[in-house]
């Protein structure tokens, strides 16, 4: 998996994932079935609302995507469309985007562990890179990078040692604010889960996300937030998340449950409760085959594959990270996150 190293102003760091990710922005991103569907939205009243609660709440995140279109050799409006796919995807299939979480406390001697299969378009497989950002005036932060879509909306980490990762979700609360991606790129800058669930948990978001949060001392978050509201659960015995809302407090809420969604979190469940602690087995499990967890496009061209899987553990010398092509066990890039909350003046 390519990896690159970038520096400098907001602009810079845009210019520099889009010139990476030229090729790949035309000929798949814009390929998608999901960019397709979304290309009514262009020029429209709610992609220009969407466009104005982000410049006015994080002007310099606008400004990475005015960088990533330029990189690219794109227009502005149909990058900042594709990084808004989550807040316009009324007629978006239901059961892409097919990803799956896992945050396992400390048990014994068995560290705690973060891993997550990143799922999308089977054609931005082998599209993805992971991106190693240096901006000039905050922290230094990674993240698993979409062509043409700002970091932080997979998984990625900083150097205060935050760690992120993300699952869709699809409730049916969709409004015009902040657009989600945004949010999850916003939380890359956070230097302690207090400051990162006030992020994700702002009231003048247009959609949401699932969220797994975690710090250098491996203590766990899960936040479900839709647009009408956060929940955080701080996790503290094995658990699982796929792609709906489980929280009770979000019973009342309207969502499209996929059935990959749904047998892939029982099937997680499944394995949790009878003990197996290997996020790899569960991540790679295939047993269901219909919707297994670690996907490869089983219905069709538009069905989610598995781009990526991600684990980290963490221990006192720091949070060792690893992506994986499943089902390989051989990582396709590795390291370590030494944290070092200080921002760089």
């Amino acid at each position: 998996m390519d990896q690159i190293t970038l520096s400098g102003s907001p602009y810079d760091l845009g210019y520099g994932l889009g010139k990476q990710a030229a090729e790949a922005v035309a000929n798949a991103s814009f390929s998608t079935p999901q960019f397709r569907a979304l290309e009514q939205w262009l020029g429209s009243d709610r992609l220009k609302g969407l466009e104005a609660a982000a410049r006015k709440a994080y002007p310099q995140i606008i400004r990475e995507i005015e960088g990533i279109a330029d990189g690219a050799g794109q227009p502005f409006d149909k990058v900042f469309l594709w990084n808004c796919r989550g807040d316009l995807r009324d007629l978006i299939r239901s059961d892409e985007d097919a990803c799956t979480s896992l945050m396992l406390p400390p048990e014994g001697e068995r560290p705690a562990a973060l891993a997550h299969n990143e799922d999308g378009a089977p054609e931005l497989a082998g599209q993805g890179f992971i991106a190693h950002f240096q901006p000039e005036d905050s922290l230094a932060f990674s993240a698993f990078c979409y062509p043409g879509m700002l970091p932080g909306h997979a998984f990625g980490w900083n150097a205060a040692g935050i760690v992120q990762t993300i699952n869709n979700i699809r409730p049916h609360d969709l409004t015009v604010g902040v657009p989600r991606h945004v949010i999850t790129r916003a939380a890359l800058s956070a230097t302690t889960l207090e400051q990162v669930l006030e992020i994700v948990g702002r009231d003048d978001r247009a959609s949401g996300f699932h969220h797994n949060f975690a710090d250098g001392a491996g203590r766990m978050i899960s936040a479900e937030a839709p647009a009408s509201g956060m929940v955080s659960l701080e996790v503290t015995e094995p658990h699982a998340h796929a792609n709906h809302l489980v929280r009770p407090a979000f019973t009342g809420i309207d969502q499209t449950i996929s059935d990959s969604s749904r047998l892939r979190q029982a099937r997680a469940d499944e394995m949790l409760l009878a003990g197996e602690r290997d996020a790899l087995t569960i991540l790679f499990d295939r047993t269901v085959q219909e919707f297994p967890i670690l996907c490869r496009g089983e219905h069709d061209a538009s069905d989610s594959y598995t781009l990526a899987t991600f684990s980290c553990t963490f221990g006192a010398a720091g949070i060792d990270w690893a992506v994986h092509h499943g089902p390989d066990r051989n990582p396709v890039a590795s390291g370590t996150i030494v944290t070092n909350p200080t921002p760089k003046t």
